[in-house]
């Protein structure tokens, strides 16, 4: 038996759910990701916005580590994510936070004393952050923080997260003139441009039928 194709007006098949599995595997994949790509950016003394840059520009100021401030400073947002995107949401998010975080004191075992090219490690590193929010993004869950509120504008109002997050990055990225290096911020700018592409070309509502 054929199926003839939806036309326009023709109602659309619901989505299909992840499975515990499909979504633990997306998770922990997509913060591992993610939190690959920001190590490359703290290996060469970069940042990237939202709760990331925040956390990246403390760790350069303070000495503290990269994965107790992701933690720590995205708490405050946590409130909202229950308020805003529900139990279910909130609790995936907390999660991914966590694994970022865990993840941060891993790659630097791992990987130790890396000294990449700054314009390598600077965009392949926000690509990788992008690619892995994408793959949290779709599993229900966020990295926190900015990023969290960028989503739910999105649901509310329709701008797309990537081009939201984007409007909050050149404002972090800018703050990060007093901590880092011009020729840093300006490359660490084009990153943010890169992770922001990502995720506006790819995270649409309805374009992706899984959740």
């Amino acid at each position: 038996m054929t199926t003839r194709p939806l036309d326009a007006g023709t109602e659309a098949r619901p989505a299909l759910r992840h499975s515990l599995i499909e979504d633990v595997f997306g998770l922990l994949s997509g913060t591992f990701v993610a939190s690959l790509g920001l190590y490359l950016l703290k290996s060469a003394h970069a940042v990237t916005g939202g709760t990331a840059g925040l956390s990246l520009l403390l760790s350069y100021g303070t000495g503290w580590s990269f994965g107790l401030l992701f933690f720590v400073v995205n708490l405050p947002f946590f409130a909202l994510a229950i308020r805003a995107k529900g139990l279910d949401f909130s609790v995936r998010t907390l999660l991914s936070i966590a694994l970022v975080s865990g993840f941060g004191y891993l790659h630097p075992l791992m990987l130790p004393e890396q000294q990449p090219n700054p314009v390598y490690a600077t965009l392949v590193g926000n690509l990788l952050a992008g690619v892995g929010m994408l793959m949290v993004f779709r599993h229900r869950s966020s990295l926190g923080g900015l990023n969290t509120l960028a989503l739910i504008i999105q649901d509310r109002i329709g701008w797309r997260a990537g081009y939201v997050q984007l409007a909050f990055d050149v404002v972090i990225i800018a703050m990060s003139l007093a901590v880092v290096p011009v020729e840093n911020v300006l490359l660490s700018a084009a990153g943010a441009v890169v992770l922001n592409i990502v995720l506006a070309l790819n995270h649409r509502p309805g374009r992706y039928l899984g959740h």
